[in-house]
């Protein structure tokens, strides 16, 4: 039997991290997975779908090329290729992630792990199987697709975003069950495509955990562009038919059916807890995720989780500091906690989304007597030589010391943009620090300087 100081089970953005930190910390690492290594992120989740919602920008600033006196009278869309650009952007990635595994002397071991006590893994590739025995183990399994009763994904009809991705034609008609990150990025991608877009949210708003303004933002945006968005709708249940499919929905007390060529189910993502043997060893868990303490350890001292399985805020980027923290104290090493206050949340559609802390009604509730500041891209010299002026900077602040509490902006690179904000609440700036560090003119980024301007009664170019 194989015997190492630390194995990883799972090969994503959480489980390949995790493995070099910890053979960076000088442990004999393996690292467990049944697919190609990057996980969902890589190979079918946030890489892949960057670089397709890349190509919608391209169109779009191809149909709207007289906007800067460039004339394109005719072009083509070969779709195909759309796709296949993605494809090989993450296959590039994979084999990237491979390097590494050698190059930290990783070693990987490819199969479905299953946790036979709580320091063995059984691996079965195949009718091969074999058992390694490792001193700690991390869990990180990943997610999947989230369905409910009614909406059975089928992979032709009804596809979750995986198939999304590798349509073969661009559908003339398409239902979006959910209004998360996932479903307004497919949305817009499709409709820049000339998809008819049906958005379906079961809340009042779509991209409901942002910030109220945001979503308005977005909404208006979206059916400024022909985007048909229902909210507080319910789906019962979808049909799928040889051609086409009918979703049953109801909403202001009335049921309603919209026919469409394929319905896209983006509610929402489940983590991989089932058969890999949690419950034999005893390893608890809650509301189908794993629960952990500050340091990823779970019930079982020796074995940790972390990412998708240990459920919300199911991003990559969280699973990437759960594994640098897992690896680090498995190791033995002094580690800092991941601050979970403390997490950007982006969403790569146009305009796009992206946000840290509390948004402005969450930091009520929370007692904090509040100061806003608002900065609109219009007012902007950058955006508007850029030729997009969608959106604005939102900060939230508490009025009493002047503490960042949330930042919210939507437009062209918001997601860029949040970086800063993190970076600043990190480090418990104020809004005083914000407005009066010196952004480079022109830029986008002034725009966090003249919120933080306007919370103070100071704006100047608003």
């Amino acid at each position: 039997m194989a015997k190492f100081d630390i194995a990883v089970l799972g090969g994503g953005p959480g489980g390949y991290v995790a493995a070099i930190r910890a053979a960076q910390l000088g442990k004999n690492v393996a690292i467990i997975d049944k697919d190609r290594l990057g996980g969902i992120c890589l190979n079918w989740g946030c890489i892949p779908t960057k670089a397709l919602l890349k190509n919608a920008e391209v169109f779009h600033y191809i149909k709207n090329a007289d906007k800067y006196g460039i004339n394109i009278p005719k072009y083509t869309i070969d779709f195909g290729a759309t796709i296949s650009r993605s494809r090989a952007v993450a296959d590039q990635l994979s084999k990237g992630i491979a390097f590494l595994m050698k190059k930290n002397n990783i070693t990987h071991i490819e199969g479905n792990g299953i946790l036979t006590s709580a320091t063995s893994i059984e691996i079965t590739k195949g009718k091969k199987k074999e058992t390694i025995s490792a001193e700690k183990i991390i869990l990180a399994t990943g997610g999947r697709p989230r369905s409910f009763s009614g909406m059975e994904l089928d992979g032709n009809r009804i596809i979750s975003s995986k198939e999304a991705m590798t349509l073969n034609k661009i559908p003339k008609k398409m239902i979006i069950i959910g209004s998360g990150a996932i479903g307004v990025e497919f949305a817009y991608f499709y409709n820049e495509y000339g998809t008819e877009i049906h958005l379906i949210e079961m809340l009042p708003r779509i991209v409901p955990i942002e910030d109220e303004a945001v979503s308005k933002e977005l909404a208006r945006n979206f059916k400024k562009s022909g985007i048909k968005i229902y909210t507080n709708a319910e789906v019962s249940k979808i049909d799928a038919l040889k051609t086409k499919v009918k979703v049953h929905l109801k909403r202001k007390g009335k049921k309603e059916t919209i026919e469409g060529d394929i319905a896209l189910v983006a509610i929402g993502v489940t983590g991989n807890i089932e058969g890999i043997g949690l419950e034999d060893i005893g390893v608890a868990t809650d509301k189908g995720a794993i629960i952990i303490n500050e340091f990823s350890q779970t019930s079982v001292p020796n074995i940790y989780a972390i990412g998708d399985v240990t459920g919300p805020p199911w991003l990559a980027h969280v699973a990437s500091a759960q594994g640098h923290v897992a690896a680090e104290h498995a190791a033995g090493h002094d580690t800092t906690p991941v601050d979970y206050t403390n997490i950007p949340g982006c969403t790569y559609c146009q305009p796009q989304v992206a946000s840290i802390g509390l948004t402005e009604s969450a930091a009520k509730e929370k007692g904090y007597d509040v100061k806003i500041g608002k900065f609109d891209f219009k007012a902007s010299g950058k955006a508007m030589a850029s030729g997009d002026t969608t959106g604005f900077v939102k900060l939230v602040f508490d009025s009493k010391y002047g503490e960042l509490l949330g930042a919210h902006i939507i437009g062209s690179e918001a997601t860029e943009m949040i970086a800063e904000l993190g970076m600043a609440k990190a480090l418990e700036s104020t809004w005083h620090e914000l407005a009066t560090t010196v952004h480079a003119h022109p830029t986008l980024s002034e725009a966090v300087m003249e919120a933080a301007l306007d919370a103070m009664g100071q704006g100047v170019h608003q």
